[in-house]
């Protein structure tokens, strides 16, 4: 999803400052561990230091853990809510210190409004994400910086691979979602982008649900 965003991005002619844990799949700009809040507020520095100024910011950092609360170790929890939710509080936390203004984007996921089986602690994780921003689209609206949420169904990634290789899966997946397919990332790529255009600088505080319909739909069987 984020690689699918640079390219809209730097295709449009936006400079683009990337993070990652590593250098396997992308080559970052800096290597972050973005639930470290002081190295949050580095990389903010040097996009600055790049740049002049930081005009929007999306946090793509996140995990998926399917297991029933009772199966959920205290280090699966904790790994979910650092990867899933401190991650995208670090982001939020560091845009109120260094943007004047300007978007901010998080991504939640389709199961934080639906009750979705053995999601229970990723649920949690990206309830809260959905939470987070719409506190900070409140605290911030006076500085004109905004906060909005992608919350995706599932998009076919390299996280979510054990589950769109598996025919079975796949199979059960798709009829969960009423557009009939599963997404693919630049469907979140382009919502992302949307919410960052300063041509839509009057939305703050919303989820743009990014998910065939999973979260709001029932479709009548045939």
């Amino acid at each position: 999803m984020g690689m699918a965003t640079f390219d809209i991005l730097e295709k449009n002619g936006n400079h683009v400052f990337k993070t990652a844990r590593s250098n396997d799949k992308i080559q970052p700009d800096m290597l972050l561990d973005a639930a470290d809040f002081d190295a949050v507020d580095e990389a903010f520095e040097k996009a600055i230091e790049r740049f002049g100024t930081i005009d929007g910011v999306v946090c793509f950092a996140g995990s998926l853990l399917l297991k029933p609360a009772h199966l959920t170790t205290n280090q699966n929890y904790q790994d979910v809510i650092q990867s899933s939710l401190t991650t995208a509080f670090a982001t939020t936390r560091s845009a109120g210190k260094y943007m004047k203004g300007g978007s901010v984007v998080l991504v939640s996921s389709a199961v934080h409004a639906i009750g979705l089986a053995n999601h229970e602690a990723i649920a949690a994780a990206k309830a809260g994400v959905v939470g987070l921003a719409k506190a900070a689209a409140a605290t911030y609206a006076p500085s004109s910086l905004r906060f909005n949420v992608v919350s995706p169904g599932l998009t076919d990634t390299p996280l979510t691979e054990r589950i769109t290789s598996n025919p079975g899966s796949l199979k059960y997946s798709l009829s969960m979602h009423p557009l009939g397919r599963v997404g693919v990332a630049q469907d979140i790529a382009r919502a992302v982008v949307f919410l960052l255009d300063p041509k839509n600088s009057w939305i703050t505080g919303q989820v743009l649900n990014v998910d065939g319909g999973l979260s709001s739909l029932k479709t009548q069987a045939l």
